[in-house]
């Protein structure tokens, strides 16, 4: 008879604890570094990052809050499941950035210039992350390029190429350096609301890229749990010598790996700049944080695309908390701090994971000799 496995060795409730466990360590070192900088507002406003919209004085001002960081959290969504996927079969997608500026650029480019409707600047959006990301992947597959390496350089140079192609008369604002509004200039490429506008009544930025991005989600967990697709991909991430031997394509699973990867951070970006939620500005010089906060989310959902949306979440809303303390005193990077530590913390998961075990093997041998000797082991 097959003996039970324990509640607490169970994969999921371990990464469940061991998540948490990185968020409480984050939550308080960015205390501590608050206590620092000012000890008299430090609980306040460890606490405003914490519970971000519920801080606000009226059930409305709570509720277009809330919608705030649910449109951010769909394209955070995105770029995590971008890392996720690629992660998965055994690639470290750091290009997601890169993918999701590439998505920004064809999406806007299609709804300003073109006057497309939002479900076709999508699509394109979609295919604009994944050529993108297809680069890194031939530069793996034939050449042995690591994909960190090519991914940091394409985000770069993705970031100045859309600069310059959205800077175009008929796409960008002649008296800032802000992309025109879709909402304004074609009303058809912004993403409806689905009726989510009744839930959000003072908040149009609340649209279908919400659920969207959740049914993603579910669909990256069915194609790499329950379809050959999806095993003959985490196979090539295993060994891509004992996949090649079995007879499955390598090389084009690893290119595919990252297309799509590059397309769901591509979709990712559409579903910002898509809402009308802001615009992009041709002089940024930094790579939008979006595909690296992704990491951040990946790793603290267990490298699941279901928790990944819990944990994208999760670090929106601490970012937005951030947002809210009082800048005179604290910094609102504080938020970005500990989102930093719960990366790096993240990292040490299967560390965790392992004294976690070992506790449970040292008290199960003990409970064992318990009930065989008595409690006395002379």
């Amino acid at each position: 008879m097959k003996e039970k496995k324990s509640f607490l060795r169970n994969p999921s409730t371990q990464a469940i604890l061991t998540s948490l466990l990185c968020i409480v360590i984050g939550l308080l070192v960015g205390y501590i570094v608050l206590l620092l900088i000012n000890p008299a507002g430090a609980g306040d406003a460890i606490k405003t990052i914490v519970i971000n919209f519920m801080s606000r004085n009226s059930g409305a001002a709570r509720l277009k809050a809330l919608g705030n960081t649910l449109a951010k959290t769909a394209p955070l969504l995105m770029c995590a499941l971008s890392v996720c996927f690629c992660y998965k079969v055994g690639l470290f997608n750091i290009g997601a950035a890169g993918q999701y500026e590439a998505g920004a650029c064809l999406g806007l480019y299609a709804a300003l210039a073109w006057n497309l409707p939002w479900y076709l600047c999508l699509i394109l959006a979609g295919l604009a992350g994944a050529l993108l990301g297809s680069i890194s992947g031939i530069l793996k597959a034939y050449r042995n390029v690591n994909e960190v390496i090519s991914g940091i350089m394409l985000n770069w140079i993705t970031l100045y190429i859309t600069n310059t192609i959205l800077s175009k008369p008929n796409v960008k604002d002649i008296a800032s350096p802000y992309t025109l509004k879709v909402g304004a200039k074609n009303p058809g490429g912004i993403i409806p609301t689905g009726g989510l506008d009744a839930l959000f009544p003072n908040n149009k930025t609340v649209t279908l890229a919400i659920p969207l991005a959740i049914l993603f989600a579910i669909l990256i967990w069915v194609v790499l749990t329950k379809t050959k697709f999806g095993y003959e991909l985490r196979a090539t991430g295993f060994n891509k010598d004992a996949s090649k031997y079995a007879g499955m394509k390598e090389k084009k699973n690893i290119i595919v790996t990252l297309a799509i990867g590059g397309a769901l951070a591509g979709i990712g970006a559409a579903f910002l700049f898509l809402t009308g939620y802001q615009e992009w500005s041709t002089t940024q010089t930094s790579v939008p944080g979006m595909g690296f906060n992704g990491i951040a989310a990946t790793f603290l959902g267990g490298l699941h695309p279901i928790g990944t949306i819990f944990s994208s979440f999760f670090i929106q809303s601490i970012s937005d908390g951030g947002a809210l303390i009082d800048k005179s005193v604290y910094p609102s990077q504080i938020s970005d701090l500990i989102s930093s530590l719960i990366i790096y913390l993240c990292g040490f998961v299967m560390f965790f994971k392992l004294t976690f075990n070992q506790m449970l093997d040292k008290r199960e041998e003990k409970k064992i000799v318990d009930t065989r000797f008595g409690g006395d082991t002379e």
